[in-house]
């Protein structure tokens, strides 16, 4: 009767429309973000919430002579593995794309823009040149033989890279995604990182499209923790569709028109979205934006995108020609190792797609017929709802949330006491043998992790050893901030699609460039004023390459003396300024700027321009 109970719960939510109850999806969403601060690396903030975790990995990146501290560890290892970081940011900065005002609304908003901000902190530091990126610290071998706090661990800490000898398309493609996408969240609230942002995501997508290749056989030592099954293609789409949503340049929208064929992006059929595969995804955003009538010449290969995502919906719902697994309970089921993460990330998937065609007042097309909206969402609530306890075994999935949930994680932070309670050393395999062995609960409650799940009978085995069900992940829990965002403010009306813009500038090269001899503030310290403009670009070898003119302005009416200005981001010559270091002054024939009096310096290089900023100065 139990089980007839389940399917007729599930037939009544796929038949009629959302009732929001019985879960506390704003608690749940509260915890949801406090994983992600247990999983931070780096010199933790004074505003650390989860306090049995204490500073880590603070040597990350010496050896390799760049700076690396900071960033996610992705699961319940010490290891720092760039894909599914990346992947991480760019969900959670979907969720606040989408669902900002429902975030804000429970008073999450900040959290989750500290939360990106963390992850994208740590990719300006991993890449450093623009063809040059760290895609991983720490070694998977070496870091499962041992079982230690990640406040003390032994293990090898080398960095690795991709660069132009050594490609990565899928890294860099998923990276420039979550710094393209985190450029749009931080568009308002700092105008100044988001351009920062959107600066590397230009030069990362450039880095992949031009140097080819699978990260994994660059950085070997990842392939059997995170190996690039569906190669780099999915990545360079995605990255494009990421690139053109935050900067509507045209370049982007005409590369997944002209690509999009070749590179599978309308010819995959899909029935997962994660980590690794993207398709869904993009075929997602694509869709989107044909529903905001920007195809132009391009509405023919969109719509075949749109056709696609509409495949991925339906084999969800089990109205497709071909349906995906699930569990007797009704959960998605993909494979046994951690399949909640497929969960969560089509749970997001079908929750936005159902909210672009309401907005646009259209239908999902499904071989078994049309379908409502509202079908998508009620499916997501479904699987969330599983997640949280509404399943045959009565277990919620997100540890710290309901009555029964998991006690023993697979994760070593958690099952050993806290740093800041107990300093005696664990050693590398004394960890095991001392807490990985332990029968008794974890130490330190992991709040609002999502673990790796039941297997397709719903049946889960709560014991550290089971790595597979018990191990969770941050991709697990990132889709998730939308979707339980959307569901804890109920079935009000939503508009996800804006309003058609104007036709963006057509440009040659993927560069974040304003258009010619427009000149526009960088920015000003007291009495010194700065502004810069392109004053010409040109095309060599195939690199568009810009002359950008910066006018210094002493606005005070006493003398200035002793400017020094700080230049980063600079990638070419620069004339006109005397150098010292990292540091930029007058030109050795000048002592002074006089009152009202302006100083003009050049550089050239192939990207955005650098950020000058005033750094000291006297008066005379």
């Amino acid at each position: 009767m139990k089980n007839f109970a389940s399917v007729a719960a599930l037939l009544l939510l796929l038949c009629f429309p959302v009732a929001f109850s019985g879960h506390d999806y704003g608690q749940a969403l509260s915890k949801s973000l406090l994983f992600f601060e247990a999983q931070r690396s780096g010199v933790l903030p004074r505003n650390q919430r989860v306090t049995w975790r204490s500073h880590s990995g603070l040597n990350d990146g010496k050896s390799s002579g760049v700076n690396l501290v900071g960033g996610y560890y992705d699961a319940g290892d010490n290891v720092k593995f760039g894909l599914p970081m990346a992947f991480t940011v760019t969900m959670m900065a979907w969720s606040v794309i989408e669902y900002g005002n429902q975030l804000a609304a429970n008073g999450e908003l900040g959290h989750s823009i500290d939360a990106i901000k963390w992850g994208t902190d740590y990719f300006i530091k991993a890449h450093p040149e623009p063809n040059v990126l760290y895609g991983e610290v720490g070694d998977g071998n070496t870091d499962h033989y041992c079982w230690q706090r990640p406040e003390e661990m032994t293990t090898d800490r080398k960095a690795y890279r991709i660069d132009p000898s050594n490609p990565g398309s899928d890294l860099a493609g998923e990276t420039a995604a979550a710094m393209a996408a985190a450029s749009i969240v931080f568009r308002r609230s700092n105008p100044a990182y988001s351009r920062l942002l959107l600066t590397h995501a230009y030069q990362l997508f450039d880095f992949a499209d031009k140097y080819r290749g699978k990260y994994d056989s660059s950085i070997t030592v990842a392939s059997k923790y995170y190996g690039s099954v569906s190669g780099y293609n999915d990545e360079l789409l995605w990255a494009a569709a990421w690139l053109y949503q935050a900067s509507n340049n045209q370049f982007y929208l005409d590369y997944l028109g002209r690509n999009g064929d070749s590179m599978g992006g309308t010819g995959w059929s899909m029935t997962e979205f994660g980590w690794d595969v993207k398709y869904a995804g993009v075929q997602t955003l694509v869709a989107k934006f044909l529903m905001q009538g920007k195809a132009g010449r391009h509405t023919a290969v969109f719509q075949k995108f749109q056709q696609k995502a509409d495949f991925f919906m339906c084999s969800l719902l089990g109205k497709g020609s071909r349906n995906i697994q699930k569990t007797p309970g009704g959960l998605i089921f993909r494979q046994r190792w951690n399949n909640m993460q497929f969960v969560t990330s089509a749970s997001f998937l079908t929750t936005v797609y159902s909210d672009y065609l309401t907005s646009s007042r259209s239908y999902l097309r499904c071989s078994a017929g049309n379908v409502a909206p509202s079908q998508l969402l009620s499916f997501a609530k479904s699987q969330v709802d599983y997640i949280l306890g509404d399943n045959p075994r009565a277990t919620s999935y997100m540890v710290g949330y309901g009555n029964n949930f998991p006690q023993r994680v697979h994760h070593r932070g958690s099952s050993i006491v806290s740093y800041k309670v107990d300093r005696s050393f664990v050693t590398c395999r004394g960890g095991y043998a001392t807490w990985f062995s332990r029968k008794g609960s974890d130490p330190n409650l992991l709040t609002g992790a999502i673990v790796g799940g039941p297997d397709a009978y719903d049946n889960f085995a709560d014991r550290r050893d089971n790595y597979e069900q018990t191990e969770p992940a941050t991709y697990n829990n990132a889709p998730l901030l939308g979707v339980l965002a959307r569901l804890s403010s109920g079935h009000s009306g939503y508009s996800q699609l804006l309003p058609v813009v104007p036709a963006p500038v057509v440009v040659r090269r993927p560069m974040p460039i304003r258009k010619p001899r427009v000149t526009s503030p960088v920015r000003a310290s007291g009495p010194v004023a700065i502004v810069q403009k392109m004053t010409g670009s040109w095309v060599s070898k195939g690199r568009t390459y810009y002359r950008y003119s910066t006018t210094v302005t002493n606005k005070s009416p006493r003398a200035l003396k002793s400017l020094n200005l700080s230049i980063k981001n600079l990638y070419g010559p620069i004339w006109g300024l005397s150098r010292s270091g990292n540091s930029f002054g007058l030109p050795s024939w000048m002592h002074s700027l006089q009152s009202g009096k302006s100083l003009e310096f050049v550089y050239i290089h192939s990207t955005t321009p650098a950020n000058v900023a005033v750094s000291s100065y006297t008066l005379a």
